[in-house]
């Protein structure tokens, strides 16, 4: 008896479901129908509009401009004048030619006795990395 009864409550319910995967699909297609109607009144307002010619970004003068490195990270990057982006390209080269970047979490730089002297830390995040430099520069 009951066996019978699960039996029958198994097909009353998947009488249920084909009724209610019917009315889902009829709302999906309802919806997908209005969308395209709105992005084909977008389309046509953008052509209307004259579009302005782009423009090549000009580079900051900040970031260009020569500055001198202190003692201590001369001795990383050497004593001549350097644009900041080029100071961080070579402290960049200097820890990944000593493998200073730590090798589960890439984010971390190891410092050794050099990089020490300008980080003032054992180890320091990489987004850190530039704050503590532009300290270093003048």
């Amino acid at each position: 008896m009951a066996t019978a009864k699960k039996v029958a409550a198994k097909k009353a319910v998947a009488k249920k479901a084909p009724a209610a995967k019917k009315a889902a699909p009829a709302k999906k297609v309802a919806a997908k129908k209005a969308a395209p109607a709105k992005k084909v009144a977008a389309k046509k307002a953008a052509p209307a509009k004259k579009a302005a010619p782009a423009k090549k970004r000009t580079p900051n003068a900040a970031f260009l401009k020569p500055l001198t490195p202190s003692a201590a990270l001369a001795a990383i990057i050497g004593a001549s004048p350097l644009p900041r982006t080029e100071v961080t390209k070579k402290v960049w080269e200097y820890i990944k030619k000593n493998k200073l970047q730590d090798a589960v979490n890439k984010r971390l730089i190891k410092a050794d006795e050099k990089l020490k002297d300008v980080l003032k830390k054992a180890q320091v995040d990489m987004f850190e990395l530039t704050k503590i430099i532009s300290g270093h520069l003048k």
